[in-house]
């Protein structure tokens, strides 16, 4: 069975945004993979001192062949050296991952299938 780990940031971390209506988004996408036989595992971080080694811990969990990178990391602007440190931790920690991105919360199994 293929393995996921999809990487995002925790939406009660989030100034703004309802936490727990986008963790619902998140845990429903989550289940998702499951329906395509995939095994997929979600690591969420706060864009803080501790996302480093969570993510880290994340990718050395074991061989994962898609790491998806959500778009709460990869879009605002002012998290760009942010999203270029979790795009190099997933080439050190996980080099044999295919790396890819989502555009929502509500397409990673898409996002994951691309690189499958």
């Amino acid at each position: 069975m293929p393995s996921v780990l999809i990487l995002g940031f925790d939406p009660h971390a989030v100034p703004g945004m309802d936490g727990d209506a986008m963790r619902a988004v998140l845990d429903k996408e989550l289940a998702r993979f499951g329906e395509h036989a995939i095994d997929a595992s979600m690591t969420l971080i706060a864009p803080d001192e501790s996302a480093e080694s969570m993510v880290v811990a994340a990718l050395s969990e074991q061989d994962w062949d898609v790491v998806v990178i959500g778009g709460g990391i990869r879009k605002p602007e002012p998290l760009v050296t942010f999203f270029e440190q979790v795009v190099n931790l997933v080439r050190r920690h996980a080099p044999g991952a295919a790396i890819t991105f989502n555009t929502s919360g509500g397409d990673s199994v898409e996002a994951a299938k691309r690189w499958l």
